[in-house]
């Protein structure tokens, strides 16, 4: 019978996957319900949608997966963990789009590669939507299979029973998939972290100039700018710490048993339900679209062209 402790964090675990799928649901049911109306979507669009919809099945996965994993469900787990690795995968690259759509769009820097970039990004967005699906499906074949390896390799060495070279084997795969893993997060990451921060440089630069020219703090510009600034940092928080928290998962410095093996899980999954909620929020559209829906009109009908800035 598990403690008490851990049927506290099982349940708020649940509650807070099922909120934050509760959330993405919403965002994939509003993005797709646009798109089957009017037959389009804005280019920030589509990443928010894809974005939610890998964060949909990436809650699941892991309430799923950890579900099963408690109740010693373990040849399922290893499939789980195949899915798992998909949908982080596709939740980094596509918030690393997001943020740098959204950095080439908005910033103002005179640099020529701004400038060809703001011209080409809208054009160039389903690519590479569709190019990070092919990277991350690579990148889980790639793990599955060096998993299946380490797996035989293992079963192979145990037959000679010879428990010292069946544990420096473990022990080198273990710091091998460290390093990819470690590899393979950094990429979006290190992309998302670059593009929020010239973004915010870009903003707070912006800022002043207009602090300078219209001095007055109830301004509306200032304060979307404000907001702007606020919505950014939050996120550049949230995302941060998520990816600092696989990296230490997968470090594996403590070992997580019981009611901790729990907090740690909600403490990585906060901060993927906080950012779905400052996407929600941050959008005016998709504010209204969240107290009237269901009985929400078509964007295209009022002449919109999406559903509003939902900043990364």
């Amino acid at each position: 019978m598990p403690s008490l402790p851990t049927l506290i964090f099982i349940a708020i675990f649940c509650l807070e996957s099922l909120a934050a799928m509760l959330q993405n649901g919403f965002l994939v049911t509003m993005l797709g319900r646009e798109w089957v109306r009017c037959r389009m979507l804005s280019t920030s669009d589509m990443i928010v949608a894809c974005l939610a919809a890998s964060r949909f099945c990436l809650h699941g996965v892991a309430m799923a997966n950890n579900l099963l994993a408690s109740l010693d469900f373990s040849r399922a787990v290893p499939c789980m963990n195949i899915f798992w690795d998909l949908f982080n995968a596709l939740t980094l690259w596509y918030t690393a789009l997001l943020a740098a759509f959204y950095c080439v769009k908005i910033s103002s820097f005179s640099h020529s590669t701004f400038a060809w970039l703001k011209w080409r990004i809208s054009r160039l967005v389903p690519k590479l939507i569709k190019g990070s699906l092919i990277i991350c499906g690579l990148e889980v074949i790639s793990s599955a299979t060096g998993n299946i390896l380490f797996g035989q390799r293992k079963v192979s060495l145990s037959s000679y029973r010879n428990e010292t070279l069946v544990y420096r084997v473990q022990a080198s795969f273990q710091l091998y998939f460290f390093l990819y893993d470690g590899f393979v997060w950094s990429i979006p990451f290190l992309l998302f972290l670059v593009s929020t921060v010239l973004l915010i440089v870009s903003l707070c630069w912006q800022l002043g100039q207009m602090r300078d020219l219209r001095p007055g703090p109830c301004d509306p510009s200032t304060q979307a700018y404000t907001m702007a600034l606020k919505s950014l940092t939050f996120s550049l928080i949230f995302c941060t710490l998520y990816f600092l928290s696989l990296f230490a998962s997968a470090l594996k410095i403590i070992n997580f048993q019981n009611h901790w093996h729990w907090a740690w899980e909600v403490l990585i999954y906060a901060n993927i339900c906080l950012h779905s909620t400052v996407l929600v929020l941050r959008s005016p559209k998709l504010k209204k679209g969240l107290k009237t829906w269901p009985q929400l009109q078509c964007p295209c009908d009022a002449g919109s062209q999406g559903f509003g800035r939902c900043w990364p």
